[in-house]
């Protein structure tokens, strides 16, 4: 699965980094997601965008890596969208418990819950861009 532990402290703490993550990757993929379709509705070359956006302060692992499977229409999973709705749900009801106010992951939860609704659920989490490419009117 992977090559580093880290141990994270007693029992849960590695549930609720893992929801960190998770919270993380889901207002990242949306700021990706936003920045390939202005780029392509600009006229940009979108492989040049993202390794000029991707070796900057804006660079991660989203961008230089789902991005260029985003331009490809590559939406194979790493991880799927059904399970990345759990994992939202898991985190916004932890949240809740903690009386917590994340708007970011809400909006990025329905978002998610908008691809599942159009047959989405089993791509890669990046099929975000199908649902925004949708509501834009754009058909690639």
């Amino acid at each position: 699965m992977g090559d580093k532990i880290n141990y994270m402290g007693t029992a849960g703490k590695g549930q609720h980094t893992k929801m960190a993550n998770q919270i993380h990757i889901a207002t990242t993929m949306i700021g990706a997601v936003e920045s390939l379709l202005y780029a392509y509705k600009a006229g940009l070359n979108l492989d040049e965008v993202i390794a000029a956006i991707g070796s900057g302060a804006a660079g991660s692992w989203t961008i230089n890596n789902l991005g260029p499977r985003i331009i490809k229409r590559s939406f194979d999973p790493g991880f799927i969208i059904e399970h990345f709705i759990k994992d939202m749900g898991i985190a916004l009801q932890e949240a809740k418990r903690m009386d917590l106010s994340l708007p970011g992951l809400a909006l990025a939860h329905q978002f998610y819950v908008a691809a599942r609704a159009l047959g989405l659920g089993k791509n890669g989490t990046h099929a975000l861009a199908l649902v925004f490419e949708k509501m834009n009117g754009i058909d690639r």
